[in-house]
């Protein structure tokens, strides 16, 4: 039996590394669907469309019938938590009306919002069975929507809730892989040592990064698994870490010294860090990626600057089935040879 995915917003660190991961396994089709498109004849085949436009969904769709599985991972930023909602609720409902009559299943990528990380201390670790904040939550919207359309339409869904994402991806808002990366990497350009520079309390507070990955297995088998429709499942590496003993790995890896912290805005000290980044590409023969592509800074202070534990019980997605982990300092090694490998960031 063939399954068709359809994987909604597959440019993305998420999104990507889930449409590569079921093109490698047998009895999936794979359709892309992003806002840039790719190749349309590899082992994804990538469509262009604005989910604003559901004209263009329509369309874009139309070429590739039969889809069974929708994997919804696309994200629209905005400068309030409030302002979130409304559009990442009408990119949703787009894909949802569009005419996917075999469809079997949804599954939709959520995060630790639901449970009010985002907002400050939170009761940790968070469950999946713990009780809703006070709103907006576009997360929470997200999946009323869901469970509303499963329950007229006969489908069945499923929600995944990593932590932050780690993996490769480049003109991304939110990876926290390549921050640590090129920011060891212009420390090192200008001679200084590698300090951390959120909160100071966020240096020893407890949390867990999410390997895309293992991200994608979960989510393939949360979709796939009987039991474990209408479901939702916290994704993460399996293991927990502060800080202050894995900013000394990060920096040992770029062959850097530890300062002591200093707390800074990423977003405000690396601003004028373009003319660097140009002349480090061009010194060391790096791929020409543009400043821009490598800058998720405002991203990356949110993360540091969280001076309270973050992390959740991933214990249910055991109990029905899923064993998998990955070591987060392994992941973070592999991560920065792998961007070496890429000559995103010297060797």
């Amino acid at each position: 039996m063939t399954r068709t995915a359809l994987v909604v917003g597959a440019r993305g660190v998420i999104g990507g590394t889930l449409a590569e991961h079921l093109a490698g396994l047998p009895g999936w089709d794979v359709v892309g669907l992003s806002r840039r498109g790719g190749p349309a004849d590899g082992p994804v085949r990538h469509v262009a469309a604005d989910l604003f436009d559901p004209a263009s969904v329509r369309a874009a769709l139309r070429a590739h019938p039969g889809i069974t599985h929708v994997f919804y991972a696309a994200y629209q930023d905005r400068p309030t938590w409030s302002e979130l909602v409304e559009p990442n609720i009408a990119m949703l409902r787009t894909v949802l009306d569009a005419e996917l009559p075999e469809l079997q299943h949804v599954s939709l990528m959520q995060g630790y919002k639901v449970y009010g990380a985002h907002l400050g201390p939170f009761s940790t670790p968070a469950k999946e069975s713990d009780p809703p904040h006070m709103p907006p939550e576009f997360n929470v919207d997200q999946q009323h929507l869901v469970e509303e359309r499963a329950a007229a339409a006969g489908w069945t869904w499923s929600a995944i809730r990593p932590s932050v994402v780690a993996g490769f991806g480049l003109g991304n808002p939110m990876n926290l892989g390549v921050v640590l990366a090129v920011y060891a990497s212009i420390s090192k350009e200008l001679g200084v040592p590698l300090r951390f520079p959120g909160r100071p309390g966020a240096y020893d507070a407890l949390l867990e990064l999410t390997d895309a990955g293992l991200l994608a297995e979960a989510t393939v088998w949360a979709a796939t698994e009987p039991r474990a429709a209408g479901q939702a499942f916290n994704i993460a590496n399996g293991d927990l870490f502060r800080w202050n003993r894995m900013w000394p790995v990060v920096a040992d890896a770029f062959g850097l010294e530890v300062a002591p912290a200093l707390p800074m805005s990423l977003q405000d000290v690396m601003a004028d860090k373009e003319p660097v980044w140009d002349a480090m590409v061009a010194r060391h023969g790096l791929a020409p990626t543009p400043y821009s592509d490598v800058s998720s800074w405002a991203f990356g202070d949110f993360v540091l600057s969280w001076d309270y534990d973050m992390f959740a019980d991933t214990s249910k997605a055991r109990r029905f089935g899923f064993h998998r982990y990955v070591d987060t300092e392994a992941m973070l090694l592999g991560l920065f040879d792998d961007l070496r490998e890429r000559r995103i960031i010297p060797g």
